[in-house]
């Protein structure tokens, strides 16, 4: 009877995203940081306004959701789950605002038609993200040595992370491009809001719709990623899920509210990191003692909480301090 739960969800998510792009964003328009501002609270207060249901989904058992065993079995367990996953998996995000925001530049992506680049890329994203859910949990339920192999993917992605710099991303090497560009024509310039157009009496793509290859494929990189890390939180598919589409619902008035603020947190990243690597530490940590010393060994939500939120307030503290002994640029003569 869960699946009525799944479906109602999926059916909201659908209604937002409709409204969206089809009311909302029907005209293509700059969306300025008070418009960006007002609508990442909304999405905020959104998934608040969720938690507090899903606390009482789980409290009370809708359509036997939560009765499974090793799974939230109270409305306080699962509410705090979601919301440490949304915390989670929102923070993450933020690495890939600072991805996408090369890749527009790249492209000269004007900034009328971003929004429409986001909203596709979400929407493509959210599949994405359910298939590999999906798949993780899955293998979590039939593997139990894959919390092993989840928490080494994270550790590894801490150091990658450490070492890599986004301004070293390349679209032009990205395969999906490659493979575009092979199969059709690519117009010189951008048709509006156009993907597919046509040149010459041929099917042909715009640019645009090389930004949307990029901006999909660098998001299933970046699930792979944070997928494990939520998983470390909690095996419920449904938090999993719904906790990561909040955050990613989110993604788009984000991005276009830090667009002329990224400069400024030049030590989120190297906090990222730090957080990747507790998570992933943890996920090996408290599996293995659930394994060979103490079945009901287990983390206090409320710790790790604690811990994600000193690790990005110093990293946004860190950046703020240095943004103001930055020198002043030169005053033009």
């Amino acid at each position: 009877m869960q699946i009525w739960l799944w479906i109602g969800f999926v059916v909201v998510i659908m209604f937002l995203l409709a409204l969206d792009l089809g009311v909302l964003n029907r005209k293509a328009h700059v969306i300025r940081a008070r418009e960006a501002l007002l609508w990442t609270f909304f999405y905020i207060a959104l998934a608040l306004v969720f938690n507090v249901v899903v606390y009482f989904m789980y409290e009370h058992h809708w359509l036997g959701i939560g009765e499974r065993i090793g799974l939230p079995t109270n409305g306080r367990a699962a509410a705090f789950d979601f919301f440490l996953g949304y915390v989670i998996e929102k923070s993450l995000s933020l690495d890939n605002i600072f991805v996408i925001a090369i890749i527009f530049s790249y492209f000269a992506v004007p900034l009328q038609f971003q929004h429409r680049v986001l909203f596709w890329g979400v929407l493509g994203a959210l599949v994405m993200r359910g298939l590999m859910i999906a798949a993780g949990a899955t293998l979590l339920q039939q593997f139990s040595w894959m919390n092993y192999v989840f928490g080494a993917l994270l550790i590894f992605s801490a150091a990658k992370m450490m070492v890599a710099h986004n301004d070293e991303v390349d679209p032009e090497k990205n395969p999906l491009v490659k493979l575009a560009r092979r199969l059709f024509p690519v117009t010189p310039a951008f048709e509006g809001q156009k993907f597919i157009t046509t040149m010459n009496g041929r099917r042909a793509v715009t640019p645009l719709f090389l930004v949307l290859l990029v901006v999909e494929s660098t998001d299933v990189l970046f699930a792979v990623d944070s997928i494990p890390a939520i998983f470390a939180v909690t095996k419920d598919p449904f938090i999993v899920f719904t906790s990561n589409v909040f955050a990613i619902l989110g993604l788009r008035s984000l991005y276009f509210a830090l667009a002329d603020l990224m400069d400024k947190f030049r030590y989120l990243k190297t906090s990222l990191v730090f957080l990747l690597a507790y998570i992933g530490g943890k996920m090996i940590i408290v599996h293995y003692y659930k394994s060979h010393v103490d079945e009901k060994f287990t983390v206090d939500p409320l710790f790790s909480l604690v811990i994600i939120f000193v690790i990005l307030s110093v990293g946004v503290l860190a950046s703020f301090l240095a943004s103001r002994r930055r020198p002043p640029p030169p005053v033009a003569e």
